[in-house]
């Protein structure tokens, strides 16, 4: 097999989990908001037009690998039906989590080798430094646009201290993940 196909594999490979992933998410928030009621605005309560809490929140997430999928802040995104507040909302959430893998790349590159950085390639991204090994920064593309933990690809990535310039754009592919992500759970209206 050659390595383009390979790589072209891999990455279909993680795609597909992705979107099963969002259909996961969206059948399932729809089926339990219909069948018990789920209102987003009672659970969230006083958060729920909070916007600066929110982003905050995913920050926190987001830096952490990922601890709250993205999906779920898309979804308070469209609480008012309104597309330009949506695209609003996304948009800085798509900030937020790119910032947040650039911050994910410098702790990676001044943390290698501390107990803190030691830890944490342990126990959430070390095994995915044979893919990186294999793909190089290809893998930051996968992880910008399926559920590989963006945050610790680049932390990975920052800690063989891979050239910024290419990490900053391949990470743009985060966009295209939140954008299309965003697309499907709009045209669903799950809010």
């Amino acid at each position: 097999m050659t390595k383009n196909r390979e790589r072209a594999d891999f990455f279909l490979r993680q795609l597909g989990k992705g979107f099963l992933f969002l259909i996961v998410i969206i059948g399932g928030y729809i089926l339990v908001s219909r069948l018990f009621g789920f209102d987003l605005k009672e659970i969230m309560g006083p958060l729920y037009e909070r916007p600066i809490i929110i982003y905050t929140i995913f920050w926190v997430s987001e830096v952490v690998f990922g601890i709250i999928p993205p999906e779920f802040f898309m979804i308070w995104s469209q609480r008012h039906g309104d597309l330009s507040l949506f695209v609003n909302n996304v948009t800085m959430l798509m900030v937020i989590s790119y910032v947040a893998g650039v911050v994910g790349y410098w702790f990676g590159a001044y943390l290698n080798g501390t107990r803190a950085y030691t830890f944490l390639k342990k126990k959430i991204f070390g095994k995915f430094e044979e893919h990186f090994h294999h793909y190089g920064g290809f893998l930051v593309i996968v992880a910008a646009v399926t559920p590989i933990p963006f945050s610790g690809i680049c932390m990975l990535v920052g800690s063989v201290r891979y050239p910024f310039t290419k990490f900053l754009l391949f990470a743009m592919a985060r966009f295209v993940r939140f954008t299309v992500y965003a697309a499907i759970i709009w045209q669903t209206q799950v809010a």
